[in-house]
């Protein structure tokens, strides 16, 4: 059994974070299936514009819908959807096999929607219907907007990726509207054993610009807490997901058979070279949760990682670091919110790149 595999035994899922029509038909992602446990794929704007530009097989449809299909979202969705419905198709047996909590592809909707509810809500129930696919995760923004849209989602039944969280308040926040949302559904009398949504808490962006701050102070004791926040800050919010949901506040939910909203370590590619390119791996592997990993970091892991429970490990030093860095004013919430922004600016940069692309 190798690395990849020994982690999922331990209960953490591996998702891939790329996804490509030569991933799909060179048979390199029904291979990660088969061989090193990968059971999810995750997508958003920057993966398929490099899918676009390194893909040769995207060539002749784009040329079709060049001349049949004037706008270029539409061609844009023309193009991925089928990706999207492919790698769903080849995760299905993993979706069966886990009774639907594990096995999905995200798609995301427009980046431009991100302070819009009610367009999200409206793009999410029409990117659900096209791609028509059980096993399938509507990625939506935690902003305060996307987080009712959110709300209003699952109470649809429409199973939703929230992405771009930066901080345990913006989890805590997803957290709470997915419980509203769960129990809006009950009261309406609809059934909730299929409803999953999953929270994905960014990290290398976090020690990125953490570093920086730290650098800028100077300090020898400023510089040693260098390449620790994001971390600190996923092992306290994975004590956030155990107070949320294996507590009273969620039981009657589960006893109806909810499923927990399982915390996804995103952005786990590490920037820093001087950093361990497992850094965002090994010391977060936990059960209920998921990584969604770069090509290059699941082939680290698969070569040398070391798979052990670790997320509840070190709690106590994650708060004394937490608390080192708001002695040097340095606010993890606001961190946090800078960084969501930021997100949402880069992905809408990555998303008009893409139509251009396709123009």
């Amino acid at each position: 059994m190798n690395p990849t595999q020994q982690v999922t035994t331990l209960g953490q899922s591996l998702w891939l974070d790329n996804l490509s029509r030569s991933l799909i038909r060179d048979g390199t992602l029904a291979r990660l299936i088969a061989e090193d446990g990968v059971s999810g794929v995750t997508s958003n704007p920057s993966i398929f514009q490099n899918a676009l530009a390194t893909s040769p097989y995207y060539a002749d449809d784009l040329a079709q819908l060049r001349t049949s299909e004037p706008n270029a979202e539409r061609r844009y969705e023309a193009l991925v959807i089928p990706d999207i419905q492919a790698a769903c198709d080849l995760l299905l047996p993993v979706f069966e096999r886990s009774g639907g909590n594990d096995g999905y592809v995200s798609l995301e909707v427009a980046p431009r929607w991100a302070y819009e509810t009610v367009h999200t809500v409206d793009e999410a129930q029409r990117l659900a219907s096209r791609v028509n696919r059980r096993n399938l995760l509507i990625k939506v923004p935690g902003t305060p907007e996307g987080v009712r849209a959110f709300e209003a989602l699952t109470t649809l039944g429409i199973n939703v990726n929230v992405t771009l969280l930066f901080s345990i308040a913006q989890c805590q926040a997803v957290f709470d509207a997915y419980i509203r949302g769960l129990t809006a559904r009950v009261q309406a009398g609809a059934e909730i054993r299929h409803s999953k949504a999953v929270a994905s808490l960014f990290l290398s962006r976090v020690d990125t610009l953490v570093d920086k701050r730290l650098t800028e102070i100077g300090t020898p004791e400023a510089l040693a807490l260098r390449g620790k926040a994001a971390v600190a800050m996923a092992k306290l919010a994975y004590q956030t997901y155990l107070q949320t949901f294996h507590d009273g506040a969620f039981a009657a939910l589960a006893k109806q058979g909810a499923t927990p909203q399982y915390l996804l370590w995103a952005s786990s590619g590490t920037k820093n070279p001087a950093y361990s390119d497992l850094l965002y791996v090994e010391p977060l592997i936990g059960k209920e949760t998921i990584n969604t990993l770069p090509d290059k970091t699941l082939a680290a892991l698969h070569d040398h990682g070391q798979a052990a429970l670790r997320v509840e490990d070190g709690i106590a030093e994650a708060d004394a670091h937490q608390a080192e860095l708001a002695q040097r004013s340095i606010d993890m919430e606001a961190v946090g919110q800078t960084l969501q922004d930021d997100g949402v600016k880069l992905f809408e940069q990555s998303y008009h790149a893409l139509l251009q692309q396709t123009g």
